[in-house]
């Protein structure tokens, strides 16, 4: 595949991160009918960028293009003194995939999360999401825990 590296997002990344964003989202379910708002997208692109918020953007890039994008926050937990590190959106394209792209994206949160001094890294993914179990069995382990949502009316 060559060389790509991962680095922060920046503002002038945005017109080539939307189309992995919106893969991202395709790829959940939530296009066409179901797809996010554009207020939602626009406001989750201006938090990346505010130092107020705790959500960072890192892409990975080869020869100008967007190879694949993750997004992680902080935030408080009622067990440990230190923030956690949730990283929420993992996505690379369909091109980029088994090359290493998204294993260097999960090794540059792991950094950031070192970086930090923070010794956790936590994250989710869809049980039909096997393709991308295949990698998080290789550099993390199952918690165990299940997730219940339920929407508010």
């Amino acid at each position: 595949m060559g060389e790509y590296r991962v680095r922060p997002a920046t503002r002038d990344d945005y017109d080539r991160w939307l189309p992995l964003w919106d893969g991202y989202n395709a790829f959940y379910g939530r296009s066409g009918d179901t797809a996010l708002a554009p207020e939602i997208t626009a406001a989750t692109w201006d938090r990346f960028f505010d130092p107020y918020e705790p959500m960072f953007a890192l892409v990975a890039e080869q020869d100008g293009v967007l190879l694949g994008l993750t997004h992680y926050l902080l935030h408080r937990s009622t067990t440990s003194l230190l923030p956690s590190l949730y990283l929420q959106d993992l996505f690379t394209t369909t091109e980029a995939r088994g090359k290493g792209v998204g294993r260097a994206l999960i090794e540059a949160v792991y950094a950031a999360a070192r970086a930090q001094g923070l010794p956790r890294v936590y994250w989710q993914t869809h049980e039909t999401n096997e393709t991308a179990m295949t990698l998080y069995d290789r550099v993390a382990e199952k918690s165990g825990f299940l997730v219940y949502r339920k929407l508010v009316d």
